[in-house]
């Protein structure tokens, strides 16, 4: 009888012993539904290349002299020039209505849209603008905030003519926080600005609560201030936030420049010691491209790949990840999830993978000397999804590849630091190109229109389309992408009603030379 007792203890504790490490022999039985790992499926496998015949003659391809020099030359004078120096007509006012809070979501391009907003909400209301709060992005996780981004006195300085700015509120009005809205409705705060409104709302909605309290607090804010019927000086503001106000931060504009001067700097001629780089001086001359360097925006992250629904190569396995991947985060609510690949290329719909924007740059005429930055934060399936593309461009760089730990530690881990960095470095390029249309792409188009500096747009509906069509021979390619793109290398265009001037900044922001 004890035997047999002391037999079944020593069955339970097995079978307990064996509970308790199930989930360690096989943790994906225990793992939620989003995190079925769709990395254990196929997310850092390399995945075979989706056009193989193309990336065969990509990688065996010259380009001549005469087109690489032609695909370097800066844009030609376009006949207009930035015209935001603003000379107030109006003196500011000796006292505004009351304090304007903002609270942004989004990543730090939807952000930065969402300051020049707010100051021009600002302006309309005579109210005194706190330096926006950046809310935590879900996504990045990243608590920057706008003093940690950008430098706060100069932009204070800038605008020190047009509204008032304070970095903080006074210590009567210390409890209007982010939490104290959390918690309960608040006669302060506004929810109802509708996007895209007039300034004729914030008059009628947000003037009367600041009369009342001393303090207007708007969230969300994000897209709430339309771009027509608006006044010439309030265009003009947003415009002088955009291109001179929003400066980043001296560590951040220290490391983009760090980066810079090492792009431009051959690549053989570049070493680490310790934490330090050394930089020897050669004669580089009679080098196509020489001390020059393109950026590529590579849109390509779990979440962009999810969203799209698009295939990307990795068969079965990761279209169920991905599909997983989307339930857990918009509960199929994907628009795209209704069509099929072939639908959504067609159209222009899916993402360009680290291959395809590599045969792109290549059917341009960009070979394996091209020096290329790649800035991008995360991307799905990591090194082995950009394999291809260092293979045809193997002087491509990055922050990892051109910084020390030791440079890279105020950055590291923080999101909107390394979207800055990114920024800084774009602008700082002979060339621009992003992978696919966004708010870093639409950020990029709109400053290097103001600067005049050549950025590619990829026309997204035929490269689904030549992608698509598996017999095309390389010459064929390259010829169908380079008559594609013709008038898509930064040429200006006017600002269409209801069209983004932070996209499209002339006229408002440019007149003509």
């Amino acid at each position: 009888m004890k035997l047999h007792r002391h037999n079944n203890g020593g069955g339970v504790s097995l079978a307990g012993l064996f509970v308790i490490l199930l989930p360690l022999i096989f943790p994906t039985l225990f793992t939620p539904l989003g995190h079925a790992s769709p990395s254990v499926f196929s997310e850092w496998n390399a995945p075979k290349p989706m056009h193989s015949r193309l990336l065969k003659s990509a990688l065996r391809g010259q380009t001549s002299n005469g087109k690489q020099s032609e695909l370097w030359t800066p844009l030609a004078n376009q006949g207009w020039k930035p015209c935001v120096e603003s000379t107030p007509t109006i003196t500011l006012p000796k006292q505004s209505q009351g304090y304007l809070q903002v609270f942004l979501d989004g990543g730090l391009n939807q952000q930065r849209m969402g300051i020049c907003d707010a100051v021009a909400v600002a302006k309309i209301l005579n109210a005194t603008l706190v330096i926006p709060h950046l809310e935590v992005n879900p996504v990045w996780r990243d608590s920057s905030s706008f003093m940690d981004i950008f430098d706060v006195d100069h932009f204070i300085n800038v605008l020190k003519d047009d509204i008032y700015v304070v970095k903080e509120l006074p210590s009567q009005f210390s409890w209007s926080t982010r939490e104290f809205y959390a918690t309960a409705i608040r006669e302060t705060r506004v929810k109802t600005a509708p996007v895209h409104a007039s300034a004729d709302w914030y008059l009628e909605n947000v003037l009367p609560v600041l009369q009342s309290y001393g303090i207007a607090a708007i969230a969300p804010f994000s897209h709430r201030l339309a771009f027509d019927n608006m006044p010439m000086e309030i265009q003009q503001l947003r415009c002088k936030v955009n291109f001179k106000a929003l400066s980043f931060v001296p560590h951040i504009r220290a490391l983009g420049d760090a980066l810079v001067s090492r792009l431009l700097s051959p690549p053989t001629d570049i070493e680490m010691v310790g934490t330090k780089y050394l930089r020897k001086v050669t004669n580089t001359e009679g080098t196509l491209g020489a001390g020059k360097f393109a950026v590529i925006h590579l849109r390509f992250d779990k979440d962009m790949a999810a969203h799209s629904a698009c295939d990307f190569g990795g068969g079965k396995a990761e279209k169920l990840a991905l599909a997983k991947y989307r339930q857990v985060l918009w509960q199929g609510r994907v628009l795209n999830s209704q069509f099929t690949d072939e639908e959504l290329r067609y159209q222009g719909r899916c993402p360009l993978t680290p291959e395809e924007i590599g045969l792109l740059l290549a059917a341009f005429g960009f070979d394996n000397t091209t020096r290329l930055y790649l800035a991008s934060h995360k991307v799905y399936g990591g090194e082995a999804r950009i394999s291809t593309l260092r293979k045809l461009f193997p002087l491509m760089e990055d922050k990892k590849s051109l910084t020390s730990a030791a440079e890279r530690v105020q950055i590291k881990g923080k999101a909107s630091l390394l979207a800055a960095v990114d920024y800084y470095v774009s602008m700082k390029s002979d060339i621009f190109i992003s992978a696919s249309p966004g708010n870093m792409h639409n950020a990029m188009v709109g400053h290097r229109t103001y600067q005049n500096l050549k950025t590619i747009r990829p026309n997204m509906a035929l490269l689904g389309q030549l992608f698509l069509n598996k017999s095309m021979s390389w010459s064929e390619f390259q010829q169908a992408v380079v008559e594609g793109h013709k008038n898509r290398h930064g040429e200006l265009r006017l600002r269409k009603p209801k069209q983004s001037l932070y996209t499209y900044p002339a006229p408002d922001c440019m007149c003509i030379a």
